[in-house]
């Protein structure tokens, strides 16, 4: 899709559009030729509007002033968001937003291009069911348009629902082409992975423990409202809710981002988290549902990158680290938790998002944490890698980790927690034992009925 939309030239082959050959070198040729992306990773410009992000580079200008009609294109972006079904500010900037709302930026940003060909890749990852509802609708009246969409991602529920034609690729070859109304989940599970998939959501049953983590009446002012729960030993704590919910800003204030009032208990013990250092010190650690921006140093070494959280542990004289100390807990956690890599030298970026996810899941272990806050732990990887997390978060739980897992897919809060928090507006609105949840009572109470 890289080559197809001129960030990668390719050494071979051709591209045809409407028979003819093309001449893709960059992005703006593939611009004038009617392609347009949304990127996997997010790509927009943090400190500008949401509706400068939407319009950059092809702002329209004031003949006669010469200035950039601002309201114009406020007025522009707020059609194209509702059309999505999104009430965002657009004077807003981008990095104010959650990854759910950037999402939505990233698919106006596009779709306000009027191209022939867009791509989407893994466009739902961070978007509730609702969402993705909305966005099938955009995708069903883009087709009548005559738009060509191309479809990727990792749900197969997803692809069955909204694709005609499916191409399978494994690594870097075609694995299978089908027509959608000729196959099923289980055959491109088996084509996508190489094997036959018996169980999507692995789930390993534990008597919970000793309350680990109590949160009274935690507030922060215009985000968060009264939140009450707790958190048991060896306990899977799922939170579920639509974008806006407060889903990420509850599991950032624990970790010590927000500024909160309220109480904060471990062991039964108050705590004062102001930081992060202060968090982790705590014994709790936040895996980040956006790796690339909060997550990783995607330009650096696995090593690097698994060791940021404990390195004064490998610092000996002269504070100087202890390489080969740090190589060798490196490469115990690489094995330990099935990273693929060629070495421990290997920058991250090169990986694919599954191992990514996993050198940040090491990076938090090394730490030795007593609860987890697993946000979205599973965006962006495929179906194989998925179902390892997942052995991972059971290994963790049976270990008498206390884990809070925040995700936007349904299935996958139903299959993997003990327990189910729903948020609404910044209010814990319901709570089910993981034998009463279904779609239909989480989202009875996400919207608040």
């Amino acid at each position: 899709m890289k080559i197809l939309s001129g960030v990668y030239n390719a050494d071979r082959g051709e591209i045809l559009i409407d028979g003819q050959p093309a001449d893709i070198r960059n992005v703006w040729d593939a611009s004038k030729l009617g392609i347009g992306i949304i990127h996997q990773e997010l790509n927009l410009i943090p400190d500008l509007a949401v509706y400068e992000n939407i319009f950059l580079g092809r702002e329209s200008v004031n003949p006669i002033t010469k200035r950039i009609n601002k309201s114009e294109l406020k007025e522009q972006s707020k059609r194209l968001l509702a059309g999505l079904g999104v009430d965002l500010d657009v004077g807003r900037a981008v990095k104010d937003l959650s990854i759910a709302e950037q999402q939505m930026v990233e698919i106006a940003r596009v779709l306000s291009m009027d191209c022939r060909v867009i791509i989407m890749d893994e466009p739902t990852d961070a978007l509730t069911t609702d969402e993705v509802g909305k966005l099938f609708d955009v995708i069903r009246s883009l087709k009548k348009e005559n738009k060509g969409i191309i479809f990727i991602s990792h749900k197969i529920e997803e692809i069955m629902e909204i694709a005609d034609r499916v191409e399978v690729l494994r690594d870097g070859r075609l694995t299978g082409s089908k027509t959608v109304s000729d196959t099923d989940a289980d055959e491109l599970i088996s084509m996508m992975v190489g094997r036959e998939l018996k169980e999507k959501f692995p789930k390993v049953k534990t008597a919970a423990g000793d309350v680990v983590l109590e949160v009274r009446g935690l507030n922060v002012p215009g985000i968060l409202h009264d939140i009450n729960f707790n958190l048991r030993k060896s306990e899977v704590l799922g939170i579920s809710g639509l974008i806006g919910a407060g889903r990420t800003e509850l599991g950032k204030t624990l970790f010590g981002v927000y500024e909160y009032k309220g109480e904060i208990l471990l062991d039964g013990k108050p705590v004062n988290i102001k930081s992060p250092g202060d968090a982790i010190k705590a014994g709790i650690v936040y895996l980040t549902e956006n790796r690339k921006e909060e997550g990783l140093f995607s330009d650096k070494s696995v090593a690097y990158n698994m060791t940021l959280a404990k390195l004064r542990e490998f610092t000996g004289r002269m504070d100087r680290v202890e390489k080969r100390k740090e190589a060798d807990e490196v490469r115990d956690y690489v094995d330990r938790i099935r990273v693929k890599t060629p070495s421990i030298a290997q920058t991250v970026d090169n990986l694919s998002g599954g191992n990514q996810q996993k050198v940040l899941l090491a990076k938090w272990l090394m730490t030795n944490p007593n609860v987890m806050i697993l946000d979205e732990p599973t965006r962006g990887i495929d179906v194989g890698a998925k179902v390892e997390i997942y052995n991972l978060i059971n290994r963790l739980k049976q270990n008498g980790i206390a884990i809070i897992m925040i995700s936007s897919e349904l299935p996958e809060i139903m299959g993997i927690s003990d327990r189910i928090l729903i948020m609404h507006q910044g209010r814990i609105t319901g709570e089910l034992e993981d034998k009463d949840a279904t779609q239909e009572k989480i989202m009875h109470y996400a919207v608040n009925i």
